[in-house]
């Protein structure tokens, strides 16, 4: 549609308003496949993050940090190790784990944290505009099997329909309250392996994804370009029962035998959930 297409280049001309400004390396790929096919435009992306979040310090019946009170203190795209870390003072060793560079700015945050902090691992996302409800459902499927189970497609009032690539082994652990260090190092250091873990299998599921993404591309184009013999097959019998109902309305001098013999089914319930398929194409 010519109206999809508008929206699409609108969406796509914009500023990027995110903290980094531009794509995350490892997102990049999925996002130009995407954006480089007529039917697809995405709005917004992350590969999956560690992030040292800190927001003041709940009161009594607080529900947590909320987003736009949180402060973040580190942000990495990449799992981190130990040999990531400065060295820095024995006194303030605790602290050492927010020194995870993975490109990041060495800090003591724990130090000098004066509410609630979370070490949070958040998954790949992407969130893409599809034309039909058929494009989001091909993107859906291949989310599934690449092992983002929380994935789903929503359409909005105007028909906008949008496809949500997500995961659910995600991380958050507090830390500190109001300030005070509520874990022990011991802790911290097997929190940053648990998160590793998890980033690492972050990065398998999006380049199986990129990988099964391009192979369906390629095969719904090749479809489109070339029906099947199964989807021939589904509109030969169409054709045949729209004679066949021709036949019963025009011929009303036929014999009741002769109505029989004419109407006698040729196919079975799998050739009937072919033509539905059909309809629906």
């Amino acid at each position: 549609m010519a109206a999809f297409g508008q929206q699409k280049a609108r969406r796509l001309a914009r500023v990027d308003a995110s903290r980094k400004g531009g794509l995350d390396e490892r997102a990049a790929p999925v996002v130009q496949l995407l954006n480089g096919r007529a039917r697809f435009c995405t709005t917004s992306s992350c590969s999956g993050r560690l992030v040292l979040a800190q927001g003041s310090a709940a009161g009594p019946g607080g529900c947590g940090i909320q987003k736009k009170h949180c402060g973040w203190l580190m942000v990495a795209h990449d799992a981190c190790g130990k040999a990531d870390v400065s060295a820095v003072p024995e006194a303030t060793k605790v602290n050492s784990f927010v020194s995870l560079k993975c490109r990041c700015v060495q800090m003591k945050a724990l130090e000098k944290a004066t509410g609630d902090i979370v070490l949070k691992f958040e998954p790949f996302v992407l969130h893409v505009l599809c034309q039909e409800l058929q494009d989001a459902q091909l993107l859906h499927s291949v989310a599934i099997e690449s092992g983002f189970r929380n994935s789903g497609i929503t359409v909005g009032r105007g028909g906008k329909i949008t496809m949500a690539v997500r995961s659910t082994h995600c991380l958050e652990v507090p830390l500190s309250h109001k300030g005070k260090l509520m874990v022990s190092e011991e802790y911290i250091e097997f929190l940053i392996h648990v998160a590793n873990q998890k980033m690492e299998e972050n990065i398998r599921r999006i380049d199986r994804f990129y990988k099964r993404l391009e192979l369906a591309l390629k095969t719904a184009v090749s479809a489109n370009n070339s029906p099947s013999e199964e989807t021939a097959k589904s509109r030969a019998v169409y054709v045949r029962r729209r004679k066949r109902k021709t036949i019963q309305e025009q011929d009303v001098h036929t014999s009741p035998k002769d109505h029989n013999e004419a109407l006698e089914p040729e196919d079975d319930t799998e050739s009937s959930l072919g033509i539905f398929a059909e309809i629906l194409i």
